[in-house]
């Protein structure tokens, strides 16, 4: 299983557009056939990094995975949408191996 860490960096003050963008991804991403964990935005500190992530089984499962989603009609109007809107700066992907696991049960207080 990998992890796809996705950073944007935002323009300054286009959190409102980020936000209607992870929505689309919302729907694409699980649609194309990955497992999203999610998008996050800006809440304090930096108002210009958000993150999407998402797994899947493999590197050979991500490129099945990509070609889906640029055929796709969602991912195609969410890619659209922020070349048109203008508000990523730049996005960086890495991908990441979980080491952590099995995790404790989180203790409620």
């Amino acid at each position: 299983m990998i992890t796809c860490i996705i950073r944007y960096d935002i323009e300054p003050f286009r959190q409102a557009e980020f936000a209607t963008y992870a929505r689309m991804w919302g729907q694409a991403i699980p649609a194309c056939g990955a497992d999203l964990i999610g998008y996050f935005g800006p809440h304090e500190g930096s108002l210009t990094t958000g993150y999407g992530l998402y797994t899947l089984d493999s590197l050979a499962a991500y490129e099945d995975y990509r070609a889906r989603l640029k055929a796709s009609p969602a991912g195609q109007e969410a890619f659209e949408y922020a070349r048109q809107q203008g508000f990523i700066r730049r996005e960086d992907r890495m991908f990441l191996t979980q080491l952590s696991a099995p995790h404790a049960t989180r203790v409620r207080r």
